[in-house]
C-alpha cells in the first residue's frame, strides 16, 4: 500500500491507498508507525489526520501476504504482521500530537487498533466498525474496540463478528460527529485546525497527560490478546480459518454447526 503524507497549516494528513480494501500489509503498518514517531521531532506538526482512500478505512492485515509467507509452514508472516499491528496501535497512541481518525465506507480489524488509540474520531453515515477476527482465527484489537463501545456491547462483537454503525458510536460518545461521505474531509481538516490553533507546547502535554491517566496500558493489553492468536497457530485453527477466508468460505468450525 501506498502511504501519502502532506503536511499544511501545522496538520499532517497520512491517507492510506491500496485498493480494493486498504489491508494492511507488513511493511506499510510499520511505514505508518515511522511516519507517526517521526512527528515528536517535527515542529510544523501540531495534529494528525489518518483517513483513507476507496471504499473503507482499513480491512485489516493483509491475509495473504501472510499465508504466502508462511507457506512453507512457517509463522514469520504472522509473527512480522503481529509485530507491525502493535507498533502502528503504539504509534496512533504514543504521536506526540493529537491525531485525527476519518473513517469511511468500514473498519475492520487492524482499522479498529488504528482507530480505537485515535484522540478524535469522525465517521461517514452507516460506516461499520468490527472484529472479523474470531471467524479469521485470531483474537486481537478487543483493547481498542472497549474504548469504542461498552464492554459487554465489545464482547457480543468480538463472539459474533457483528459490526457496529458510526452512528451507534456516536451514540456511545466515540465519535465526535457522523457525516456525509462527501463532507469527511472537510470535517476531519476543520478539527485538526482547531488542534492545531492552539499552543503546540501545551497541546502535548495535553495528550501525554491523557494518556498517562488512562485505566488500561493499552500496549500490555494488546500484546496479551495477540499470544493467544500464536496459540491458536499453534494449534492449527488459525492457518485453517485464513486458507479458508482466502477461498472465501466461512470458518470450518461455524460451517459445522
Amino acid at each position: 500500500m501506498t502511504l501519502h503524507e502532506t503536511v499544511g497549516d501545522g496538520v499532517a494528513t497520512i491517507t492510506m491507498d491500496n485498493p480494493p480494501v486498504n489491508a494492511l500489509g507488513v511493511a506499510d503498518t510499520y511505514g505508518l508507525a515511522t511516519l507517526l514517531d517521526g512527528y515528536r521531532g517535527r515542529s510544523d506538526v501540531r495534529a494528525v489526520v489518518l483517513t483513507a482512500k476507496g471504499r473503507g478505512f482499513c480491512a485489516g492485515v493483509d491475509i495473504k501476504e501472510i499465508q504466502a509467507v508462511d507457506a512453507d509452514g512457517g509463522y514469520l508472516g504472522l509473527v512480522e504482521a503481529n509485530r507491525a499491528c502493535a507498533e502502528a496501535f503504539r504509534a496512533v497512541y504514543e504521536c506526540a500530537v493529537p491525531v485525527v481518525a476519518a473513517v469511511n465506507g468500514f473498519c475492520l480489524g487492524t482499522g479498529i487498533g488504528l482507530v480505537g488509540n485515535a484522540d478524535v474520531i469522525v465517521a461517514t453515515e452507516g460506516a461499520d466498525f468490527g472484529l472479523p477476527e474470531v471467524d479469521n482465527g485470531a483474537l486481537g484489537a478487543a483493547t481498542h474496540l472497549m474504548r469504542l463501545v461498552p464492554a459487554h456491547r465489545a464482547r457480543w462483537m468480538l463472539y459474533s463478528c457483528e459490526p457496529a454503525t458510526a452512528e451507534e458510536l456516536h451514540d456511545h460518545g466515540s465519535v465526535l460527529r457522523v457525516v456525509a461521505a462527501g463532507d469527511l474531509a472537510t470535517t476531519a481538516a476543520e478539527i485538526a485546525a482547531t488542534i492545531a490553533s492552539k499552543d503546540s507546547a501545551v497541546m502535548r502535554a495535553a495528550k501525554a497527560s491523557m494518556n498517562g491517566i488512562d485505566p488500561v496500558d493499552v500496549r500490555t493489553s494488546y500484546r496479551f490478546e495477540q499470544g493467544f492468536t500464536f496459540e491458536l497457530n499453534l494449534l492449527g485453527r488459525g492457518d485453517e480459518a485464513r486458507s479458508a477466508f482466502l477461498r472465501g468460505e466461512r470458518n470450518p468450525d461455524a460451517a459445522a454447526d
